[in-house]
């Protein structure tokens, strides 16, 4: 079983609580099982523990940078969950648009238009939730 509290774990789990919203880590934590909690706590420690909360950068540029490799390696899936996450992370929409527009240029532009429809589908959800 994973050690769940090391300090590596503990800093994963405030900064996906401060990047991803209490709601979604909530969600995530409740959904795990015994088959995927040792993913859960890799992710938890090596993605939010290490890289998302190192000084390196910032936030606003994790989120432009995360956004633009998911689109750039279709996985498309995490999309709105990081769109959702720029209202924390300060990246604006005219961010996202210039990580796509790179995209475009760099992996393809068939990968950069499935991004940014799937950015313009989650903006106008986000929308009306907060109207």
């Amino acid at each position: 079983m994973p050690e769940k509290n090391s300090q590596r774990y503990t800093q994963g789990m405030k900064t996906r609580r401060e990047v991803l919203g209490d709601a979604h880590v909530e969600t995530a934590k409740a959904n795990t099982t015994a088959f995927d909690e040792a993913f859960q706590t890799l992710i938890t420690e090596g993605a939010w523990g290490t890289v998302w909360s190192s000084e390196g950068i910032s936030r606003r540029e994790r989120s432009m940078i995360t956004l633009a490799l998911l689109a750039a390696t279709g996985n498309f899936e995490e999309i709105p969950m990081h769109i959702r996450a720029t209202v924390r992370t300060g990246a604006s929409k005219q961010d996202v648009l210039e990580a796509f527009q790179h995209v475009a240029i760099y992996a393809g532009v068939p990968k950069a238009n499935h991004a940014l429809k799937l950015a313009k589908e989650t903006y106008t959800a986000m929308e009306s939730e907060d109207a």
